[in-house]
C-alpha cells in the first residue's frame, strides 16, 4: 500500500532519512552471522527505505512485494525476523503472521500500517507479532524492536545448544550435569549397580541422593524387585523400630493389624535408608545385626523371617564426621561404606546451572502448558551468582515458579523470587555497557536496574531517574518492559 515516504535522498547517506535520528554512523559488522530479516510490503519506496536501513543496521534482508510471496520466501529462506506491512492485496500482513506462527512460533514479526487502529494492533498482538507500527515509522523503536529481536534469536540459540547437549550426554538418567564431580559420581553409579555391593551416598540436602540410589536400583539386576526408601529422620522415634523391622498385631498399644517391615517389603529389590546418621542410636545395633545375619524378627514376633535387600544408605552429613561426632556407630557405617558416592553441591558445579536450568524449563513446559524457549542472560547471571544452599530441588522450584509467571518466551529478572535478585548484587545493581551498545540498549538497561531496585514502583523508579512517571511508562512501552 503506497505512503508518504520521507525523501530519502542519496539513498546511500541513510542519514538524510527524516525522523530516523542518529542512525548514520557506521558501526563495525562482526564476522558472526547476520540476523536475517526479511521485509514484506507493496510499496517500492518503503521496500527501498527499509532495505537501505537494514544494511546499515548490520542485517541481511530480502524483499516480498506481496503476504503469498513472503510466505514462500519464509518457507525456503527461514529469516530471523520478519517486518510486514498489514494492507496488501491477495495476502493481508495479519494473514500472513497467522502463516508464519504455524512454521514458526518463535519467530518475530512486527507488523507496520499506515491506518491504524487499537482493533487492529489489539488482533495482531493477540496472533504474536512482536509489535505494530503505524506510518511514518518511529526508526529508533524500529532498530530497537530488531535489536530485540536479534537478542531473542542469540537466546533461541543457545537454548537449542543446551538441549542439544542434554540429547548428546548432558544427563546420566534423571540427573543433568557435566561437571568433574558429576561425572565421577556417574562412573560410580554406573560401576556399582552391577553389583550387589552396600553403598553410602553423601550430599547436602536436594543434590539428589535418592535420585541416585534409584538410578543405581533401575541399572541393576534387582530393577525387577521393589524399591523401598525409608526417611530415618522423618519417622518419631517411638515408631522406627516398627516401621524398620515390622510388629505383630498386638505387640503394642495401638497394633491392631500385622505390619511387615520395610526388609520384609523390599524383599528381592532395594532398601534406601536416607539419613542413616540421624537413626536413634538405640536403633543402629539392631540394624547392625539383622543386616550381618540376613534375618529379621518383627516386634513381638517370635520367628525370623530371610530376606534378600540389597542396602544403600544416605546422609547429609560427611559420614565419618557423624561417626567421630558419635551420630552413626563405627562398626554400622564400615558395614554400609564398600561404596561412598559423593554428590557435589550445586554452588560447586556452577557451570551446570545453565544446562539443569534448560531442562527444568522444559519439563514443566509440558506440566503447566507454557511456551517458555530460554532464560534472558541477566536473569541466567542472577542463578550463576546465587549459593544455592537448596541445591538442585532449590532450582527445580525456582524455575518451576519463573516458568509459571513467565507470559511471553522469556523468564526475566522478574520472574525470579526475590531473594535470590536481593542476593545477587552483581547481576541486579551492576550495569555492563559493551563497545557497540547503542543509546537505546544503554537505556533500556538503565531503565530495567532501576524499576527491579525500586521493586517494579514507576513511580519510585522515575524520582530515581529524574524523570516524570508518564515517561517511564512511554519508555517501558517502547521497550516492551510492561
Amino acid at each position: 500500500m503506497r505512503e508518504n515516504i520521507p525523501d530519502i535522498g542519496n539513498v546511500g547517506t541513510v542519514g538524510n532519512i527524516g525522523n530516523i535520528g542518529n542512525i548514520g554512523n557506521k558501526r563495525l559488522v562482526m564476522s558472526a552471522p547476520k540476523t536475517t530479516v526479511l521485509i514484506v510490503d507493496d510499496d517500492p519506496a518503503m521496500q527501498e527505505v527499509l532495505s537501505i536501513l537494514m544494511e546499515e543496521w548490520g542485517f541481511e534482508s530480502r524483499i516480498a512485494t506481496n503476504g503469498l510471496e513472503g510466505a514462500e520466501i519464509a518457507d525456503s529462506w527461514n529469516p530471523d525476523v520478519v517486518i510486514s506491512d498489514v494492507v496488501m492485496p491477495d495476502c493481508s500482513g495479519l494473514e500472513l503472521l497467522r502463516n508464519l506462527k504455524k512454521g514458526n512460533v518463535g519467530r518475530p514479526v512486527i507488523l507496520i500500517t499506515a491506518a491504524a487502529s487499537i482493533d487492529a494492533a489489539v488482533e495482531a498482538m493477540k496472533e504474536g507479532a512482536q509489535d505494530f507500527l503505524t506510518k511514518p515509522l518511529d526508526y529508533p523503536k524500529l532498530r530497537a524492536l530488531l535489536q530485540e529481536a536479534e537478542r531473542d534469536v542469540e537466546l533461541r540459540a543457545k537454548a537449542t545448544k543446551l538441549s542439544s547437549r542434554l540429547k548428546k550426554g548432558g544427563a546420566f538418567g534423571d540427573f543433568v550435569g557435566q561437571g568433574r564431580g558429576m561425572r565421577e559420581a556417574y562412573d560410580l553409579i554406573e560401576n556399582v549397580a552391577s553389583s550387589d555391593a552396600s553403598v553410602i551416598i553423601f550430599g547436602e540436602s536436594g543434590t539428589g541422593k535418592e535420585l541416585a540410589a534409584r538410578t543405581i536400583h533401575r541399572l541393576s539386576a534387582r530393577n525387577k524387585g521393589p524399591f523401598v526408601a525409608i526417611n530415618c529422620a522423618a519417622i518419631p522415634e517411638s515408631l522406627i523400630e516398627s516401621e524398620v523391622f515390622g510388629h505383630e498385631k498386638g505387640s503394642f498399644t495401638g497394633a491392631v493389624a500385622t505390619r511387615a517391615g520395610c526388609f520384609e517389603l523390599a524383599n528381592t529389590g532395594t532398601l534406601f535408608l536416607d539419613e542413616i546418621a540421624e537413626m536413634p542410636s538405640a536403633l543402629q545395633p539392631k540394624l547392625l545385626r539383622v543386616l550381618e545375619d540376613g534375618k529379621v524378627r518383627r516386634l513381638g514376633g517370635d520367628r525370623e523371617l530371610s530376606f534378600d535387600v540389597r542396602i544403600i544408605a544416605a546422609t547429609n552429613r560427611d559420614p565419618r564426621t557423624a561417626v567421630s561426632d558419635g551420630r552413626l556407630r563405627e562398626d554400622l557405617y564400615y558395614r554400609l561404606n564398600v561404596f561412598t558416592i559423593v554428590l557435589p553441591a550445586l554452588r560447586d558445579r556452577r557451570d551446570d546451572i545453565p544446562l539443569i536450568a534448560q531442562h527444568f524449563i522444559s519439563e514443566f513446559n509440558n506440566k503447566h502448558h507454557r511456551n517458555v524457549d530460554a532464560m534472558r542472560d541477566e536473569a541466567q547471571e542472577m542463578l550463576s551468582q546465587y549459593a544455592w544452599p537448596g541445591n538442585v530441588r532449590e532450582l527445580r522450584n525456582v524455575i518451576e515458579r519463573a516458568v509459571i509467571l513467565a507470559k511471553g518466551n522469556w523468564i526475566e529478572t522478574l520472574h525470579l523470587p526475590p531473594y535470590i535478585r536481593d542476593v545477587a548484587p552483581a547481576a541486579s545493581k551492576k550495569i555492563v555497557l559493551s563497545a557497540g551498545m547503542t543509546m537505546a540498549d544503554a537505556e533500556k538497561e538503565l531503565i530495567i536496574r532501576t524499576l527491579e531496585q525500586s521493586g517494579n514502583n514507576k513511580a519510585e523508579a522515575a524520582r530515581r531517574l529524574g524523570v516524570d512517571v508518564k515517561t517511564i511508562r512511554n519508555k517501558m512501552k517502547t521497550y516492551r518492559l510492561e
